[in-house]
């Protein structure tokens, strides 16, 4: 089998995506051949973009919330052609070092992950490791699924670590804050929302998802937070979420990269506050949120675009027009 495949690349750090047709081999063992039917961007393609992350081996096809059909399997697969899968973030862990034994192929130090160690979801064709893969029912809508893969799977680890807090404070509202708000306040949590000053447009959207207070980040919460998630890439809401939890509250980041934090007294953090990052997901995240999903109405706030407008795309993430997720769609025009 040879799959000629459209794909968008990122040739160099810091520069936009070209479009390049490629030919795809068969797959390897355990390997699957994935037919994308829909992507959604992420933050995190962009910091791909801006060599933000560690070692990206450009040239590199960003995307990593994939779903798709499969059209080859190597020896071994889990999978079949015809079968409908979701291609997630965790492209592969070694599982047999001690994180993996521990059950935190997250942390996994040889671990490689979609859009980043190997080409992702940005293209008409996907070649994906099948123990990493999600099975999806056909039935679901591929638009409205592609953002449960990372911003639902990334915020509904950070909600976890929230542990049973009632009052939860998120800052930046976007594709995973819109999901877990909803996952959130269906569990009886209440919600407050902090965005970015002046935008109205994201707190109005916070409110239609269920966030009983949304608001600038530079406002003090009007009461005490028992967790804050924090979905920014911004250091500085760091030592700000602290003074709005209070003592023994959580501060979550749930971000695969941040700008620096700043220094803070340490009164600040005392009081038993705790801070704590969230890294990257595992098989059995995606498995426990697609369950919790299944069993609720959530509705996910897409905005579609052409493969071959992926600039557009990430452009439009970048600068916060996007109210939820922007999702590509190949040959959708």
């Amino acid at each position: 089998m040879s799959t000629a495949s459209q794909a968008m690349v990122f040739r160099e750090a810091r520069k936009p995506l070209t479009s390049e047709s490629r030919e795809f081999a068969r797959p390897g063992d355990h390997e699957i051949c994935v037919r994308v039917l829909a992507c959604a961007a992420c933050r995190t393609d962009l910091h791909v973009q801006d060599a933000e992350l560690e070692n990206v081996p450009y040239p590199i096809v960003p995307g990593h919330q994939v779903v798709g059909e499969v059209v080859a399997s190597g020896g071994g697969a889990h999978f079949s052609p015809g079968d409908r899968v979701g291609v997630t973030w965790l492209a592969w862990a070694c599982e047999r070092c001690p994180a993996c034994e521990r059950g935190e192929e997250n942390l996994c130090p040889k671990a490689k992950f979609t859009g980043y160690h190997r080409d992702g979801g940005f293209a008409e064709h996907v070649i994906a490791d099948s123990r990493f893969c999600l099975p999806l029912d056909p039935g679901l809508d591929p638009v409205a699924t592609t953002p449960l893969l990372c911003a639902g799977l990334i915020g509904y680890r950070s909600f976890r670590m929230a542990g049973d807090a009632e009052r939860i404070g998120i800052y930046g509202f976007g594709s995973a804050a819109h999901l877990i708000t909803q996952v959130a306040v269906a569990g009886g949590r209440e919600i407050h929302a902090f965005t970015r000053a002046g935008d109205t447009r994201a707190q109005s959207f916070a409110r239609e998802m269920g966030a009983s207070w949304a608001g600038d980040s530079e406002t003090p919460a009007s009461q005490p937070l028992d967790a804050a998630l924090i979905f920014a890439p911004v250091g500085s809401l760091v030592p700000k979420a602290l003074r709005d939890v209070r003592p023994g509250g959580r501060v979550v980041c749930g971000g695969i990269h941040m700008s620096d934090i700043p220094s803070f007294p340490y009164s600040d953090l005392w009081g038993e506050r705790r801070i704590q990052s969230v890294a990257n997901l595992t098989r059995q995240d995606g498995h426990d949120f697609m369950r919790v999903a299944s069993g609720l109405d959530l509705r996910p706030s897409t905005t579609c675009y052409d493969l071959l407008d992926a600039n557009r795309a990430l452009d439009d993430l970048r600068a916060g027009n996007l109210e939820g997720t922007a999702v590509l769609v190949p040959n959708s025009g």
